[in-house]
């Protein structure tokens, strides 16, 4: 055999990851399958030979030998294999060598086919097994390509190749071959057929698994992260609560001379990120939400009404209730709580999941009042009590017609004999 073949073959197994031994074991497949086709009866029958060490590459045809005349390509005549091996005897095996030259194009074709499907395969596993436990995590991998038009970035984690897409960049950062980057894996698509690895550096859980490694106060759930809101490449809002009355939940996140912020900082290609202390008190969440401004009040509105959504099966389901709620801030820091083009209102509604009407101090403002809600109600209970009045009303006629009815029923005589007595 070629020396070609074996460094063709050494060189499938390096570029899809896969074991050399694992490669020849596919080759023998589909080595038996291509010879089974050129000889049906023989496919139990049927033997291939790989050696990269000694560089053998051999197909044969196991053969029964006999006396007679052969039935078909299992069996040989025995002066026929004693032509080859003359110490052979009746009912040995007679190993026959193809000529794999001869297998036709048809066939090189379907080994070829048959070994690349194998591949696909093998390639699908180790891809899934690989990044089954990636999934919500961030990895690390290197940057060896950056399209120039469509601005991807190609990636290596693993000896596998990745895709990074523009959207999923930072804006403003510039990703050059080389580098070293964290990505956030958010899911695995296309599980049945070829996997396809979907990465972010928008995601919010990015910012959540870099806090995670590194703040060790996080790691070991002393200090717990609530709630993140973010806008890539600009700013986020991330609200901490500590487990322990000794550690500061935003001083453990800074850290020492602002180490531990200024590593998330960096990786986030300089995003600035405000850490909120988080509160029970919607108020109190809400106000420090809204930092760097400072807030005077919070009012927490009463309820609105439920809103319902039609899910895919047809049912109508309730939204989770939203909190509304006016923050009342000084006048010269409205425009530092609403923020450049609204951004901060907008994160701190999505951190604290609430609405929030920001309002100057000097400003007026109307409140629903609670008494508001009584007065629906009552008025609601108000109609209730008029149909109950209204079906009383209905009840008391039909018992009268009722009546009437039975006392037109009653005989004549009856009512002459009644009058008659009565006389008497």
């Amino acid at each position: 055999m070629d020396n070609n073949f074996f460094e063709a073959l050494a060189d499938l197994g390096t570029e899809n990851s896969v074991d050399t031994e694992i490669i020849i074991e596919k080759v023998k497949s589909a080595m038996q399958k291509a010879a089974a086709r050129m000889y049906p009866e023989c496919k139990e029958c049927i033997r291939v030979d790989i050696d990269p060490e000694n560089q053998i590459f051999e197909v044969y045809i196991l053969q029964e030998v006999v006396d007679e005349e052969p039935i078909n390509h299992t069996q040989i005549h025995i002066d026929e294999a004693r032509a080859a091996k003359p110490d052979i005897c009746l009912g040995d095996i007679y190993e026959k060598r193809l000529d794999i030259s001869k297998f036709g194009r048809s066939s090189a074709q379907s080994a070829k086919q048959s070994i690349k499907g194998d591949l696909r395969d093998i390639n699908r596993d180790r891809i899934l097994e690989k990044f089954e436990k990636k999934v919500d995590d961030i990895i690390t991998a290197t940057i060896t390509q950056v399209e120039p038009g469509r601005g991807a970035a190609t990636l290596m984690y693993d000896k596998t190749e990745l895709y990074l897409l523009r959207q999923d960049q930072i804006p403003g950062e510039v990703l050059r071959e080389g580098m070293s980057i964290k990505v956030y894996v958010t899911k695995i698509a296309n599980r049945s057929k070829k996997p396809i690895i979907k990465l972010s550096r928008t995601h919010k859980g990015l910012v959540k698994r870099l806090f995670e490694l590194e703040i060790p106060e996080i790691f070991d759930g002393t200090v717990e992260v609530k709630s993140i809101a973010r806008e890539a490449g600009s700013r986020s809002k991330i609200a901490v609560v500590s487990h322990d009355p000794n550690v500061d939940a935003v001083g453990a996140c800074i850290g020492p001379k602002r180490s531990r912020i200024s590593a998330i900082v960096h990786e986030l290609n300089g995003e600035k990120i405000d850490i909120i202390p988080y509160s029970d008190d919607p108020a109190v969440y809400i106000a420090n939400a809204l930092s760097p401004a400072k807030v005077l009040k919070v009012h927490i509105l009463p309820p609105e009404p439920p809103e319902f959504y039609l899910t895919e099966d047809g049912e109508h389901r309730e939204k989770p209730p939203k909190t509304s709620s006016i923050a009342v801030v000084p006048h010269d820091q409205l425009s530092l709580a609403i923020g450049n083009k609204g951004q901060n209102a907008k994160l701190a509604a999505k951190l604290t999941e609430c609405k929030i009407d920001i309002k100057s101090d000097q400003e007026e403002y109307t409140i629903p009042e609670p008494a508001e809600m009584n007065g629906a109600e009552d008025d609601v209970f108000a109609e209730e009590q008029d149909e109950l009045e209204e079906l009383d009303v209905l009840e008391d006629t039909t018992e009268d017609e009722d009546l009437k009815a039975l006392e037109g029923d009653v005989p004549e005589d009856a009512a002459d004999a009644d009058t008659e007595e009565s006389a008497e």
